[in-house]
């Protein structure tokens, strides 16, 4: 759960690609554009350390524990509280401990949850009434509000918790954790066939770790279709929309600047394939797992004539994308 987000896990914004996503420079990407006679150089620096996260006062413990739930473990808790709840920090408490294996960093772990409005005690959603419970490995930083708070703890475990989303409104969300999977290794590159790209096209160069540095061609026209380069050709199964993928990226503006990156934040992303804009899902669909992609995606088919964070109505974007591991959703 990440501190900006809108209404829950659910609405968690995926970085810069999630149909609801941030696209905010201070993600990950540090608008880093440099020019140079071949084209425009878009490359990635370190995210900014986060700011700390203040303690809650006593106030807001007392708020967060004035919250009443009620209902069995495994089904959609009843969740009360005096209207208008406020706090002015993330705070929690656990409601009841689990009994089933510990939850440690690394981690699968599959939820369900339910969100409230402070203001009003209304339902904004559930995953208990969509039956769509989320997953998402422990450590991820999308999760930060999660992670300190559920690793240690085992499954089954039920966390309240209130919090601020971007719309600075406060919302109470009921997690509970009915699953867990052993850590995986991913790779955190692609590895494979490198494949020579079409003359014309913007170019990647990679650092020692994978890190890719793309170069727009000063002349370079922008596309009117979707433009899918394979630069490395992995060995794993060709990658379908309605699956998980779990990926390393960095997205840049045609003017080199960098709006975005998983490599700034140190930790690649994963998410459903059928839930980002429609230039990934259709151009990450059919490529195998352990490759490399270059995407430029016009307009129609990223943001269109919205504004979204650091991305200007009806921009092109570009992307490179290291498909690391792709999973049934």
């Amino acid at each position: 759960m990440k501190h900006r987000t809108t209404a829950g896990l659910a609405a968690v914004a995926l970085a810069s690609i999630a149909l609801t996503g941030c696209a905010s420079g201070d993600d990950g990407g540090s608008g880093n554009a440099a020019a140079s006679s071949d084209g425009n150089v878009c490359e990635v620096t370190p995210a900014a350390e986060p700011s700390p996260v203040p303690s809650p006062s006593e106030e807001d413990v007392a708020a967060v524990e004035s919250i009443e739930v009620s209902g069995p473990v495994g089904k959609e808790p009843k969740v009360t509280f005096k209207s208008p709840l406020e706090v002015t920090t993330p705070t929690s408490r656990v409601v009841d401990e689990g009994t089933g294996e510990e939850l440690v960093e690394g981690a699968q772990v599959t939820i369900n949850y339910v969100v409230i409005a402070g203001k009003d005690g209304s339902t904004s959603g559930s995953t208990w009434e969509t039956k769509e419970p989320e997953s998402f490995k422990l450590g991820d930083a999308q999760y930060d509000l999660l992670n300190e708070r559920l690793i240690g703890q085992k499954v089954g475990v039920r966390l309240l918790m209130a919090s601020t989303a971007m719309d600075q409104s406060i919302q109470v969300t009921m997690v509970e954790v009915s699953e867990v999977e052993a850590a995986k290794e991913i790779p955190t590159r692609a590895e494979g066939t490198e494949v020579t790209p079409e003359e014309g096209l913007p170019t990647v160069e990679l650092a020692d770790d994978g890190q890719p540095t793309v170069t727009i061609p000063a002349d370079y026209e922008e596309p009117s279709d979707l433009v899918v380069q394979p630069l490395i050709e992995g060995d794993g199964a060709e990658v379908t929309k309605d699956q998980t993928v779990t990926v390393q990226y960095s997205g840049c503006l045609l003017d080199g600047t960098s709006f975005d990156s998983s490599w700034g934040r140190g930790d690649p992303l994963s998410f459903p394939l059928n839930g980002v804009i429609p230039g990934w899902t259709n151009g990450i669909a059919g490529q195998k797992v352990g490759s490399q992609v270059l995407l430029v995606v016009p307009a129609d088919q990223g943001y269109g004539d919205q504004e979204n964070g650091a991305i200007p109505a009806n921009s092109t974007l570009v992307f490179v994308v290291d498909i690391l591991e792709a999973e049934a959703a």
